[in-house]
């Protein structure tokens, strides 16, 4: 079960920046033409509840396994290549896949949850995650970036502070992130 678990999330890290670009570009698309005037008419397709869930759910575990796979990597190492080089792509892309990637990838880049002092007497506190140690080559030594996820929001703010007022954190960062995104309402 540990092995599927594993293969989904591989899935994920090629479905969904790959899935959202082609989402983006499709909008695109659609927008332009209908400024011109022609829509493509609905495809009817037969609909039975929860399908379309489960297919998605198979093929992403199917991915991530090819993605996994010796024979099949090359092959997705190719797609990974092609979407990078494209200029307008290769924004969406790259971001997408990067911020997905900070979360479940080999290269987590959340996974130093700290608290914060806010202000100079520490009575204002926030949690957050260390994304970078070293703030030396932007000329700030001793000072380190911290990414403050939003409550229900997939976006934050990275602010940066003296070392001194970060503490870290000891909990897995999946709980701090659990905490932070439902508004303090999940994880401990």
């Amino acid at each position: 079960m540990k092995r599927i678990a594993r293969y989904f999330l591989e899935g994920l890290l090629y479905v969904i920046p790959l899935a959202v670009t082609i989402y983006v570009l499709y909008k695109v698309f659609v927008t332009v033409d209908s400024f011109l005037g022609s829509t493509f008419p609905g495809l009817g397709f037969l609909t039975i509840p929860g399908l379309g869930f489960a297919v998605t759910i198979v093929l992403i575990t199917v991915i991530g396994f090819l993605a996994s796979n010796v024979l099949t990597r090359g092959l997705l190492s190719l797609v990974d290549s092609l979407f990078e080089r494209v200029p307008f792509i290769k924004l969406i892309y790259t971001s997408i896949k990067d911020l997905i990637g900070a979360f479940v990838g080999e290269k987590k880049s959340f996974d130093k949850p700290v608290l914060v002092r806010l202000t100079p007497d520490g009575e204002a506190k926030a949690i957050g995650f260390i994304t970078r140690e070293s703030m030396d080559a932007y000329g700030l030594e001793d000072h380190v970036a911290v990414y403050f996820p939003q409550s229900y929001n997939f976006a934050g703010n990275l602010l940066i502070f003296p070392s001194s007022q970060v503490q870290p954190l000891d909990v897995e960062s999946s709980e701090a992130m659990a905490f932070l995104v439902s508004g303090g309402v999940s994880g401990k």
